[in-house]
Formats: C-alpha cells, structure tokens, sequence
C-alpha cells in the first residue's frame, strides 16, 4: 500500500487497531512489534489491517512535523489519546491521501467511541477541519527526528548530512533481498520486478505479502536491507573456514555466511528469537550450528577463522522500516548499550583465531556504538588491528568509507536510501 493512494473504505474497527498499535508504538521499544501481534489486529480482515499498519507507519514517519502542526493549533495538550487521534487524523489526510471530510468524519468517530475522549470531539473536529483549509506541509528535514536526536547527527556528521538523513525518515522504502546464489541474480530479478544493487542485493517496489513473492517458499532469496548485507561480506568467508554469528538473530547474516560454504555457528541468547533462525535455513536449505547462549560467558573452548558480531544498539539507522525507534529511544539508551557492546567486543576477540578476522558492525548511526567502540577495543586489545575496507567493498557506498578504513553508512549514500550502519573488519596478529 503506497503513500499516494486514497484510502477511505476503511471502517472504525481499522482505526481503533490503529491506534492502539501507535500508542504501543510510542510506549516503548519493539512497541509496535508487539502490537502487530495483538489479537485486535489480528482479527481485521487483511486489508484493513495493512490500512491500520500503513496509518500508523505514516504517522511515526512524520510524527515531528505533525506534532509541531498541531501544537501550533492547541492552547494547551489534550490528553494522550486525543493527541494520538489528532495525529492519525492528519497522517490519513496529508500524507495517506484520505479524502479530508472521511479523515475528520473518522477521527470524531474515534473520539467519540471512547467516553475519555467524547467531550473533545468537538476539538477534534475543529482542529482537523481548521488544517483542511489551510493544508500544512509536512516535510521540513529538520523536524523529522526528536529534537535530542537530530542535535547528536548534527554534531556527529554536520548540518547537511544531519539534514540529509532525517529527510530519509519520510521515506516509505522499497524492499531489499540477498540471494542464496548469486547465479540466480538475473532470474529473480525478473520475477520480483527488481533492480540488481552494489554487493548483489536485489530492491524491489513489490508490495504485500512477502511470503507469497515467487522464489520464497523455495528459499531464493530472504529479505534484508542493502546494508545489512555488508558486514558478513566483509568477512569474505571460504568454505573450509569456520566462522561465528554472534547475536545471530533474525538470521539475515547467519543465511549469507552459510551459502557461502562456510562451517556457520550462530550463537544468540534468545531461544525464541533463534526459532526464526531455524526456520529460514529450513526454508533455504542451508545449515548451521544454532546455539542458544549468552556470547558474554558462552562455555565452549573453541575459536574461529572468522567472527562477525553485529551487536545490539540502538538501532537509530533503521528507522526507514521502523520509524517508531526514534521516537522511543531515549539518550540514556546509547549509553547502556555502549556498555554491552564492550562486553560483546572482548568476548567476540576471544573467539578468534591468530591470524583469523573479526567484523564489528551496528546499525547505529550513534558513534559512541561504532567509532568510539572500536577505538576503545584496540586500545586494550593490540593483538588487533584495523583492516581497511577497500572502496566499494561488499557493496558499501563509497560515501561511506572512512580515513581509516571502516564504514559509517548514512541512509542516504544509495538512491533510494538504505539503513544506517557502522562497520569495521579488524584482523588478529
């Protein structure tokens, strides 16, 4: 479903489920994940709930803009659900393109379903009818991101690559997908409508179920980002190597070090996220270890020709596909997760051979989880040393390369934009 088509066939039902999924959004981290499964949501038929996922998506995509419309329009805030209505209500009609009378007919509709929020219908209504005759623009750069965030890009990369990646936050995003073989390239490409990128990934504007895309069910190709491609080929396995998938989950790089023949272990210590990991080389027909296991005090002896820890973070790089982790991320976030990635660091060095390489990646656009991770590991790690990336390796935008050789990804070096991620290959004396 496209931003630019009209959408007004959609009843109450679709609009509550909507707003339940953007206050869970809005609450906390994985909010929305969580609230995809919920079985209000569930129990829409599938076009009203991919009309409730697109509202809602919509909204958080332009959440700053919106809030600052509205904030203009409001003597003071009404409650939190009143806001959220409010904010569903201009998602729908300026940026989803509903034919404005259904867009405040359904947002008074909402307002008055839930008796909290009734005696400001008549607030609704004036609000929303106000900005129908005076259409706002919604697409100011600079109030894309929270205030807090957008201030750290300003000071990290300077005023116009911070500008530059928030204007990617409007962006609705095609989907990326990896080969099982790259020798199938031209094939899949024709089945999916795609176009080839750098490194081998394949985008596509399909929309939909992506189960039911021609190749999947045969285990082709699995979706993930152009950029979450390159760290595993960074490693540039071979098939008599061994190689560890630290934090493995959801699987997207365990998948790609096994169809390049090597021996894989993917270790991740959560059994359930690990599920998926199982179930996608099921589908594709690869193997790997799969370990269940903290990687900080994981009680196994060996060591590896090659690591790849893609740690956890704040994951701030990803907001093209999950726009909802800017604005439930909090600064203390960067902090507590920079610890753990310390941890992860020292134990993935542990992991690896003399001579062997380990790659160190985050789709953080925060430096304290890349740049400032990886200075601090060499520093108290000299066995290690950094391996320079060489231009265009693995399908990095050469934009991204830094002076000393890693790679600090903004979502928009490619056309079309891509997550945001930091890399570094370091190899062992």
């Amino acid at each position: 479903m496209s931003q630019s088509e009209p959408i007004d066939a959609q009843g109450l039902p679709a609009r509550a489920a909507a707003l339940d999924l953007l206050t869970a959004a809005l609450a906390k981290r994985a909010g929305i994940d969580e609230g995809l499964t919920h079985p209000a949501l569930n129990a829409l038929e599938p076009r009203d709930r991919a009309f409730a996922r697109a509202l809602v998506l919509a909204t958080l995509r332009r959440l700053g803009p919106i809030d600052a419309v509205l904030q203009s329009r409001l003597a003071k805030a009404p409650s939190d659900r009143v806001v959220q209505i409010l904010r569903l209500g201009v998602a729908q009609a300026f940026v989803l393109g509903t034919p404005a009378h259904a867009a405040v007919a359904t947002a008074v509709d909402l307002a008055a379903a839930d008796p909290h929020s009734r005696p400001l219908k008549g607030l609704v209504n004036a609000v929303l009818r106000g900005l129908t005759r005076e259409p706002p623009a919604l697409d100011d750069p600079d109030l894309m991101a929270p205030p807090w965030l957008y201030a750290r890009w300003r000071a990290a990369f300077g005023e116009a690559d911070a500008r530059a990646i928030a204007a990617q936050i409007a962006e609705e995003p095609a989907t990326d997908v990896t080969l099982k073989d790259p020798a199938d390239a031209q094939a899949v490409a024709a089945s999916l409508e795609a176009e080839a990128l750098p490194g081998g990934s394949l985008r596509t504007a399909l929309r939909g179920e992506v189960s039911a895309w021609p190749g999947f069910a045969e285990g082709r190709w699995w979706v993930q980002d152009a950029a979450a491609a390159i760290p595993a080929r960074l490693l540039s396995v071979e098939s008599t190597e061994t190689v560890l998938d630290m934090c493995a989950a959801p699987g997207g790089k365990t998948l790609q070090l096994a169809a390049a023949g090597a021996r894989v272990t993917a270790l991740d210590r959560s059994a359930g996220r690990l599920k998926r990991v199982t179930e996608n080389l099921g589908r594709t027909g690869l193997s790997a270890e799969v370990i269940a296991a903290d990687a900080t005090s994981w009680n196994d002896r060996r060591r590896f020709d090659a690591v790849l820890l893609d740690a956890p973070c704040s994951a701030t790089g990803t907001f093209r596909r999950h726009p909802d982790v800017l604005w439930a991320a909090r600064p203390s976030d960067v902090a507590s997760l920079a610890a753990l990635q310390s941890r992860l660091l020292d134990a993935a060095g542990r992991r690896v051979k003399e001579g062997g390489r380990l790659v160190y990646s985050v789709c953080s656009l925060e430096p304290e989880e890349g740049e400032a991770q990886v200075a601090a590991f060499l520093s108290r790690t000299p066995e290690f040393r950094l391996e320079p990336i060489a231009p265009g390796e693995g399908g990095a935008p050469e934009a991204s390369l830094r002076p000393d050789g890693a790679l600090r990804i903004q979502p928009h070096h490619l056309p079309g934009g891509l997550d945001g991620f930091y890399a570094a290959r370091l190899r062992r004396a």
